[in-house]
């Protein structure tokens, strides 16, 4: 595990926070992600799940979280089930948490080993008078294996049929919507480690790399700086690649001539980093980039003027949208009389910009959130606004990570380089 030591408290303040959302004698389950298996007896690397991480701090498989905070006896309101590490596991896997750090990582005084969790859950049940249940809820992707946290819920649900069952998931995104300090500092690491990975692929691009060797640079710098990893995938796109949005074959050659489309973003303490940078591979725009570029960027600084308290991610799109309208007529991409006979339905701005222009970010990329959510203080955003023109095989999009302050908002990746002037000085 390279994830360095999160105070407690964080996970303290953030399981009292949940526990003035819940109905009396309630119930909360939350369990670990399952370790996935890659090929033969190997697995993909590990990624706790989000919502047990942020109660507990806890990442290492076979993790269950039980909260019962109405509970009659003070030592069952919280309960921290963990694997119990044996000297033949250790032999093959390293060191496991012992009881001892799961209570210091967790602040969670009550550890057991999760051989002991059926029986304790026996008893949990008889005192509740509902559960809550962290079934996940992603309006735009449904994995075709239920994970563990909804196979259990079905077992569960079988096993005490009588029982009321909520969902955890409407209070996750209340919760995680706001940043603590903590959460805003561990997110603003993750943009620093971002910005030196971005600086070092200045200093290495030149016509004729192969895009991974692009993308070698990133991870390099990531496990220089102290990151877990990449956020994401990371797109790596030139030419015509930027075109297809979550391109990440990343296997092309870098071409003079072409611009580089850069999405990617590190990890660090599981709290992500998003980022998009474009530029030219033979350090120079040409006309028709630069005014493509400059139109992104301009539409790109009018975006972050909406992210404020008040407006909401839709709010947000909206305006954006009804400005690239007019910056696509400037570009000569349609003119002014397609738009007034054009299908509202399906408005001609979404060839060129198809695509959302913010999203809730934090221990996910993409974070729990509703998109009509006011924006208040602590809130971190993407903003990204972007054009894709295939018949040029041009794609810019430009993003920064957004946190909203008091009176405003504050640019997380503000240092980043992004005018044309300082991208072409570095290339």
């Amino acid at each position: 595990m390279k994830i360095q030591k999160i105070p407690y408290q964080l996970f303290e303040t953030n399981r009292k926070r949940l526990y003035a959302l819940l109905e009396k004698c309630s119930l909360v389950i939350l369990h670990s992600n399952d370790e996935m298996n890659r090929t033969a007896d190997q697995f993909f690397p590990f990624r706790q799940n989000s919502d047990l991480f942020y109660f507990c701090g806890i990442d290492q498989e076979r993790t269950i979280l039980l909260l019962a905070p109405d509970h009659r006896d003070q030592n069952m309101r919280e309960i921290l089930f963990i694997r119990k590490a044996d000297k033949n596991l250790e032999i093959w896997e390293g060191q496991k948490l012992t009881i001892e750090d799961a209570q210091a990582s967790s602040g969670i005084k009550n550890v057991k080993y999760i051989d002991d969790f059926e029986s304790i859950l026996a008893g949990q049940m008889i005192y509740a008078n509902q559960v809550y249940l962290n079934t996940p809820e992603q309006p735009k992707f449904i994995p075709e294996i239920p994970c563990r946290n909804a196979r259990y819920a079905n077992e569960l649900k079988s096993k005490y049929p009588a029982h009321t069952y909520y969902r955890l998931a409407p209070l996750m995104r209340k919760l995680r919507t706001i940043k603590s300090d903590i959460e805003i500092n561990l997110i603003r690491e993750a943009c620093s480690i971002t910005k030196d990975a971005f600086k070092r692929v200045l200093e290495f691009l030149k016509p004729g790399v192969m895009e991974y060797e692009v993308e070698a640079e990133i991870i390099h710098e990531f496990i220089v700086k102290g990151a877990n990893g990449h956020a994401f995938q990371p797109i790596v796109a030139s030419g015509i690649n930027a075109c297809s949005l979550h391109y990440d074959a990343n296997n092309k050659q870098c071409q003079d001539g072409e611009l580089l489309l850069l999405d990617f973003g590190a990890d660090f303490r599981n709290y992500t980093a998003d980022c998009s940078r474009t530029f030219p591979v033979n350090g120079r725009f040409t006309d028709r980039q630069r005014t493509v570029y400059e139109t992104v960027l301009d539409v790109f600084k009018f975006a972050r003027s909406l992210i404020k308290p008040g407006a909401c991610i839709n709010s947000v799109h909206d305006e954006v949208c009804k400005r690239f309208e007019k910056e696509h007529v400037k570009l000569g991409l349609y003119t002014r009389q397609d738009l007034d006979h054009q299908d509202n339905k399906s408005p001609l701005y979404q060839k060129y910009y198809m695509h959302g222009t913010s999203h809730f970010m934090g221990l996910d990329v993409h974070d729990p959130g509703d998109k009509d959510a006011v924006f208040k203080p602590g809130m971190v955003l993407t903003c990204e606004p972007g054009i894709y023109i295939p018949e040029e095989k041009l794609g810019i999009r430009i993003e920064n990570d957004i946190l909203i302050t008091g009176n405003g908002n504050e640019d997380l990746m503000e240092d980043i380089p992004i005018e044309v002037k300082d991208l072409e000085r570095l290339l």
